[in-house]
């Protein structure tokens, strides 16, 4: 605020709280108002809320991007674009406090009110989006855009960080499926024929790419609780039960499952997950090598903390002493602490992966203005 109030520029924050619910977007405006009586400054802010409720999203015609139906329940929140950014800047806010955007809106917004060309403006955000991740030092912080009216020349802050063709090319890459098109509110972007030259060993400019106009839809994403967890860990070491884990796995599943149904019931989830063998990937993992041990990671999900608890109680000498075969003596595993088990409280799961149509980029987002006066 101190930086903004001296270069006499607009401060935006974009998904406050990193969620973008209104109720961050209060959160920030508390933080706001107490940062402005404190440093004595009077500021203009506007807030820019997103938060969908279900009887809206239930009557509009949503697209699904993910092949599942939407489950209408929790905090859903529609990603504001560029329009819904510049609706709040055009009020003469001094620092614009939103709800849930893409990351590239807050960027790209008010370059294209000042004349870059969408093509220009959107590239330059995504390549900006993480400050240094697009240079030679990832963690050095902070990069500059300078943009005009047909592309944009990036450049790092940090003392031996560098932006090269290669590195400034290859954040199309980051968390995005397609390294050349990305989709963005009211269109996509298309840097198929974006050309990267270096201007130093510090700089590269950019141009050439292109912003292709759409029907205008907004992205939807809803978390929701899906009931509470407690996690067991135990640790196989023996070579025949790493090269067996999982079958082993599998088979101690099949006889919790039945134990659990028999002595507790109830709605429950059981998983096992083989961290050094398949944890991340599962089913997908392709690796064949086999580790010196294994972890088995026990993920017990249910409609109450005591609930889960108790079932993890129940699996505890079963993951301790469960024998590969039925014949054979009963092993003993190893626990990394005690007791194995963690209660890790409620979670929660994305409910919508969803686009929603719109006539009117504002019709789904509420702004309003509220003057600080400390000075």
């Amino acid at each position: 605020m101190l930086a903004r109030a001296e270069l006499d520029v607009p401060l935006v924050i974009g998904s406050c709280g990193t969620c973008g619910a209104d109720a961050m977007v209060d959160w920030m405006m508390e933080i706001t108002r107490e940062l402005a009586i404190e440093l004595g400054q009077r500021v203009k802010v506007a807030r820019l809320y997103s938060d969908q409720s279900v009887t809206r999203v239930r009557a509009a015609k949503l697209r699904s991007i993910g092949g599942k139906a939407p489950t209408l329940r929790g905090n859903i929140v529609a990603l504001a674009g560029a329009e819904q950014m510049q609706a709040a800047l055009e009020t003469g806010a001094d620092i614009v406090l939103a709800g849930r955007m893409t990351d590239t809106a807050v960027i790209s917004t008010y370059p294209m009110m000042r004349g870059t060309n969408a093509g220009a403006a959107w590239h330059g955000a995504k390549i900006g989006e993480c400050g240094a991740l697009c240079s030679t030092h990832p963690t050095s912080g902070v990069v500059i855009i300078d943009f005009d009216t047909a592309g944009f020349v990036v450049e790092p802050m940090a003392s031996g960080a560098r932006c090269t063709p290669h590195t400034v090319s290859a954040h199309m890459l980051y968390e995005n499926a397609d390294p050349f098109i990305l989709h963005e509110p009211g269109g996509h972007l298309d840097v198929t024929k974006a050309q990267y030259t270096a201007l130093d060993d510090r700089r590269v400019r950019v141009s050439g790419a292109k912003w292709v106009p759409e029907p205008y839809t907004v992205k939807l994403e809803g978390a929701a609780l899906v009931g509470y967890q407690t996690t067991v860990l135990t640790l196989l070491r023996d070579p025949r039960y790493v090269a067996n884990a999982q079958a082993w796995a599998d088979k101690l599943h099949g006889v919790l499952t039945r134990q659990i149904d028999a002595q507790i019931g109830g709605d429950y989830t059981l998983e096992f997950r083989l961290i050094g063998i398949n944890a991340t990937l599962g089913p997908l993992e392709t690796g064949t090598a086999i580790p010196n041990e294994v972890g088995v990671l026990g993920i017990i999900t249910a409609p109450t903390q005591d609930a889960a608890s108790e079932i993890a109680k129940l699996i505890n000498p079963f993951i301790l002493h469960f024998p590969l075969t039925d014949s054979e003596e009963l092993p003993t595993f190893a626990f990394p602490y005690s007791p194995a088990q963690t209660d890790r409280g409620p979670v929660f799961e994305f409910t919508l992966n969803h686009v929603m149509p719109l006539s009117d980029p504002m019709e789904a987002f509420r702004l309003e203005t509220e003057v600080i006066d400390a000075a």
